[in-house]
């Protein structure tokens, strides 16, 4: 990408915000406008959004709800709900921007790049950095062998996690979309030794991909699971932790790591772990915020499995 092209992408929140405040203006100073009554308050709440989008975009850190990329996910909302992607093809430029700007084979530079991406370029709905580094001290914690990701987006945790996790470890990461280009976003295996690192195509909820083909295929066993990470689809977190409970996947010890518990939000997971606590689970609860901001609230469920 030419550094002229590459001007004008970055600069297109606030090319549009500009377009918003000088429509907004001169339908304000329209004599056809003022004699049709429109709204006034309408377009100065029009214009002073878009002077507030060309601000926030020409901005260091700009503020997460007023990022161009957050309100074009905001429109495609229904798509996002359905495909877990935006689908406007920012997943797939941040694809092709960690291939052409990381370091082939280093696992951290690829986590910087995305980091750098979704800060400085365009906001995706990754786990983020600080969030990240709940999932990290889990896993230093935990120090599991076999790991389990539900949802693997962009890859951005599954690089997390892998950087983290023992030598010979394995991590398994679902993913049910196969549009979805995590596999894209660097490759962890060459400096991770003997670690594993497998996408699979499936959802555990779905009988045309069910969970046991999963399980055959990355040899999951009883007990065999130490950590599970959960960033799939918020409806999902209770049937599909059930359905991994049923299957006895997992021993006591074993913990499951939950994401966005309160944005999008995932009330009934939480309020399934109040229920058992001290009996099937002992939880922690992370306070944390919504990925590349620190306005909007989040929070990490971390839930340590007693048994029973």
């Amino acid at each position: 990408m030419n550094a002229g092209v590459e001007r004008l992408r970055k600069s297109s929140g606030a090319i549009a915000g500009s377009a918003v405040v000088a429509g907004s203006r001169w339908l304000l100073m329209s004599p056809a406008v003022r004699g049709r009554r429109f709204p006034r308050w309408l377009l100065w709440s029009a214009a002073s959004l878009g002077a507030a989008i060309t601000a926030n975009e020409l901005a260091g850190k700009p503020v997460l709800p007023l990022r161009w990329s957050f309100l074009r996910m905001a429109v495609r909302t229904k798509h996002l709900l359905t495909e877990w992607q935006v689908g406007d093809g920012r997943e797939a430029a941040l694809a092709d921007h960690v291939l052409s700007h990381a370091r082939p084979g280093d696992v951290d530079d690829a986590i910087r790049v995305i980091d750098e991406f979704c800060r400085q370029r365009t906001w995706l709905i990754n786990v983020g950095e600080e969030k990240g580094q709940i999932l990290d001290r889990a896993i230093e914690r935990v120090r599991p062998r076999r790991l389990l990701e539900l949802g693997t987006y962009c890859g951005y945790s599954a690089l997390r996690t892998a950087r983290r996790m023992p030598p010979d470890a394995r991590l398994v990461s679902v993913e049910f979309n196969p549009a979805k280009r995590g596999h894209r976003s660097g490759d962890p295996r060459p400096r991770q030794g003997r670690r594993s690192c497998q996408r699979r195509r499936g959802h555990l909820g779905r009988r045309r991909e069910h969970p046991a083909h999963a399980a055959r295929s990355a040899r999951f066993e009883e007990g065999s699971l130490d950590l599970v990470f959960v960033d799939h689809d918020k409806n999902a977190y209770v049937p599909d932790l059930q359905r991994i409970l049923d299957r006895g996947w997992l021993h006591p010890g074993s913990v499951v790591v939950a994401d966005n518990i309160i944005a999008p939000g995932a009330p009934e997971y939480r309020r399934y772990m109040r229920q058992h606590e001290g009996t099937l689970w002992r939880t922690t609860e992370h306070r944390a915020h919504v990925e590349y901001q620190s306005l909007l609230p989040d929070m990490v469920l971390e839930s340590d499995y007693l048994g029973g």
